[in-house]
């Protein structure tokens, strides 16, 4: 995984703002489950009262409130509200961490106020009794009027609706007796050491309620007083709602435009790894030498070039996006959750535990099978290229049916892999899921239970779960990556394979540079083994090429003459021996000074998709079309390029898919005259065309490339017979040099293949030597 992600150290700024967007992203994100635990709790429940002292409160209620509180309390009362013109009293306190911290000052006396002023008739009756010594049955009998015109006062009555064990809800009567209580004060019956006894108890009994009754109660009484004094709690209620709704979009919005902004830049830095790594590659390529290419072959390095690279870059994107937003939530979200003190966070450890678990079992099973899958990948890859070049053949000898087969076997191993581990990646999704709604059960199962206790809100408990989700979600996103990183890894390792491949062909430390070239070219005692051979292909060859000279290379097939002329360019380099360019060894010169000096045709002719005339100047570039139409003239190619309608603009298709092998050759012959280089290298670059055409080529290359060394490889007599020099090669040795004439008479190899080739009077031979040869 390192491997992938030191792609991305050159965008490390950019990464940088990325986590800065991702946490504030993350930030809203874990802001909304508050937002909906407080509509819930505060906004539809407690009617959107977010506080115990009221906003606004009666004059009679703003005496009536300090009947239990100290004289500290009661100063504190007096400094937070102001009275108003309709004889009530406004809270002039606004700043909410004040009113946080009044809100817990105030919750005894407050809730012990409410409780007096709402006190259920039979409780009421029993108190009495308590208070007086009497009996309660006494008490049972008599109507509150009657119990009110006995003690001398007017016992305000009202009614609530209360919840019975069943679920049903019953209507009970409720008396006010605060004047009981302040006749009692007023009296000398009650002391101050009796009403802080009455707070204990109150304190006592606001310990075992649990936050969520004490929140709701507190709440319930500054409902009450907000509605006594004139308010709307509707209208509280829905500018509450309103409030928190529009706070919540605002988030959202927010969240929307990170995640664009996230996306956007993540997109970015992935397409820029995918272009580097592109790059590298390709650079890397241009300089592999033969030995190279065929340790990783052409399919590969398509495959690593396109489908690694693609993996690479879109697990970049989604890394930025995702990966690096999983941890950055779930952190929060674990904050959050310890915040709430719910003591449920057991929970979601344990989800944690059985999610990473599973995931586990899930990569031990797949992993090994995503490198077997890019291999495979590789294989359809060369099967499908060898097949779309080879169709022509393959329809000539009416192999279709075996070729489909053959590409069928590779296909259905790459589609047996791939189904193996989606099948297996396909049990995380559900896998998943079960979990995630095994847990909100758990959660609603143990927070029920404290709901009941009122120790914990419903609101509460619809945020812990939307929590618990965020933070299951998030490994959940770990967990998508921990399917795609893995082939991603690999694709990485590929791409790393090729970039960290050491050249057997190095350019010079410190190259030699040749400041006027004449073209000498000497192997001095070569020999040359391929890699993985223990064979040399060629061995102990000696001779000299020099200007003005052609130097031909003939022999059976295999002998060596194709891996003599690839040694030229530095397309290998000499296992033994040296090669020398005007007294330099050409492992001393740079690629770029060595390949100047040469005009390459190769066995098989390529082009290059574009023009005829781009393709010629392919050797140089700054070749005028004088020059260019030249090139053509020499290699015979100007005939068929002056009968097409556009000439030398007519379109070349990739390969040269639409010339023939005769024009193919011809335009290579003429791409490497369009150079004026100082070497000529033709590896049977004549096998394609006819004999008339063969010949006056090589008669205008004699006139025009005097100066020059001419080095031809052939199959054919009649192409060098009136070369300056001519090698026989038999198994990698030569076994003759010399002119035609002189091999005639001394080189049986040579004998051998002129007299295969040409008859004895195109030879020039008698009668008396036809018949020693033949002895």
């Amino acid at each position: 995984m390192k491997k992938i992600f030191k792609n991305m150290i050159p965008y490390w700024k950019t990464i940088l703002v990325i986590v800065a967007v991702l946490v504030l992203q993350a930030y809203c994100d874990l802001a909304l489950p508050t937002y909906t635990a407080d509509i819930i709790d505060v906004g539809i429940q407690n009617k959107g009262i977010e506080y115990s002292l009221p906003e606004e409160i009666t004059a009679e209620e703003y005496e009536d409130a300090q009947l239990f509180m100290t004289k500290e309390e009661k100063t504190l009362w007096a400094s937070s509200y102001e009275a108003t013109q309709h004889e009530t009293y406004e809270c002039s306190v606004t700043d909410k961490e004040t009113l946080g911290e009044l809100d817990s000052e105030f919750a005894i006396p407050l809730i012990l106020n409410y409780q007096m002023s709402r006190m259920e008739e039979a409780q009421f009756k029993k108190l009495l009794a308590e208070q007086t010594g009497g009996d309660v049955s006494v008490y049972e009998q008599m109507s509150l009027e009657q119990i009110g015109q006995m003690m001398g006062t007017e016992l305000k009555v009202s009614e609530k609706d209360v919840e019975q064990e069943d679920g049903s809800t019953q209507t009970v009567t409720c008396v006010d007796i605060r004047p009981m209580f302040e006749a009692m004060i007023k009296s000398g019956q009650m002391d101050e050491d009796a009403v802080l006894s009455m707070r204990d108890s109150t304190q006592k009994m606001v310990d075992a309620m649990g936050d969520s009754m004490i929140t709701a109660s507190k709440a319930a009484y500054a409902a009450s007083c907000d509605e006594a004094a004139g308010l709307n709690l509707a209208q509280i209620q829905t500018s509450y709602l309103w409030k928190k709704g529009l706070q919540m979009a605002g988030l959202a919005a927010i969240m929307m435009a990170c995640a664009i902004f996230v996306s956007y830049l993540a997109s970015k830095v992935g397409a820029g790894v995918g272009r580097s790594l592109r790059g590298r590659l390709y650079e890397k390529v241009m300089h592999f030498s033969n030995a190279e290419m065929e340790h990783f072959s052409t399919a590969s390095l398509i495959t690593r070039s396109t489908n690694d690279v693609q993996q690479i870059q879109m697990v970049t994107a989604i890394f930025l996006r995702m990966l690096a937003y999983a941890p950055i939530l779930g952190i929060g979200g674990i904050i959050k959750v310890i915040q709430t003190r719910s003591g449920m966070g057991w929970l979601i450890v344990a989800a944690v535990i059985v999610i990473f678990a599973f995931v586990m079992i899930l990569m031990s099973v797949a992993l090994p099978k995503f490198r077997q899958m890019q291999e495979k990948v590789d294989g359809v890859n060369l099967v499908s290229r060898e097949i779309l070049t080879g169709l022509p053949v393959i329809r000539a000898f009416r192999r279709e049916d075996k070729e489909e087969e053959r590409f069928d076997g590779v296909n259905r191993e790459l589609t047996k892999t791939m189904l193996f581990t989606n099948r297996v990646m396909t049990l995380m999704m559900p896998g998943m899921m079960l979990i995630m709604y095994a847990l909100t059960v758990a959660i609603v199962w143990v927070a029920a239970k404290k709901i009941d206790l009122g120790v914990m809100q419903v609101g509460s408990m619809t945020a812990f779960i939307t929590y618990a989700m965020l933070i299951v979600m998030a490994f959940l996103m770990l967990t998508m990556m921990s399917v795609m990183l893995p082939r991603a890894g690999v694709a990485a390792d590929r791409i790393d394979e090729v970039l960290h491949t050491d050249f057997t062909i190095r350019e010079a430390t410190e190259p030699k540079h040749i400041e006027t070239s004449e073209g000498v070219l000497k192997f001095d005692h070569v020999d040359f083994i391929y890699p993985g051979s223990r064979e040399p292909a060629i061995h102990d060859i000696d001779f000299t090429a020099y200007p003005g000279q052609t130097t031909a290379i003939i022999g059976s097939t295999g002998c060596g003459k194709s891996t003599i002329v690839n040694l030229i360019p530095r397309l290998y380099d000499v296992t033994k021996g040296s090669i020398t360019l005007d007294g330099i060894d050409i492992r001393e010169l740079s690629m770029k000074d060595l390949r100047q000096q040469i005009g390459f045709v190769p066995q098989k002719g390529v082009l290059f998709s574009g023009t005829i005339a781009s393709n010629l100047r392919f050797g140089n570039a700054e070749a005028t079309d004088a020059q260019v139409v030249q090139a053509a003239q020499i290699a015979q190619a100007e005939e068929f390029i002056e009968e097409k309608p556009e000439k030398y603009e007519s379109p070349i298709a990739q390969g040269g898919t639409n010339v023939s092998g005769g024009q193919k050759q011809r335009l290579a012959i003429a791409r490497a005259i369009a150079k004026h280089p100082r070497i000529f290298v033709f590896d049977d670059s004549f096998s394609a065309l006819d004999l008339k055409t063969d010949a006056k080529l090589r008669k205008a290359l004699s006139d025009t490339v005097q100066e020059s060394t001419v080095i031809i490889v052939a199959q054919r007599i009649s192409t060098i017979l009136h070369a300056d020099q001519i090698l026989v090669l038999d198994e990698g040795e030569i076994v003759g040099k010399g002119t035609h004439e002189e091999l005639m008479k001394h080189c049986t190899v040579y004998q051998e293949i002129a007299k295969s080739q040409m008859s004895a009077k195109e030879l020039g031979l008698t009668d008396g030597e036809e018949g020693e040869y033949h002895e």
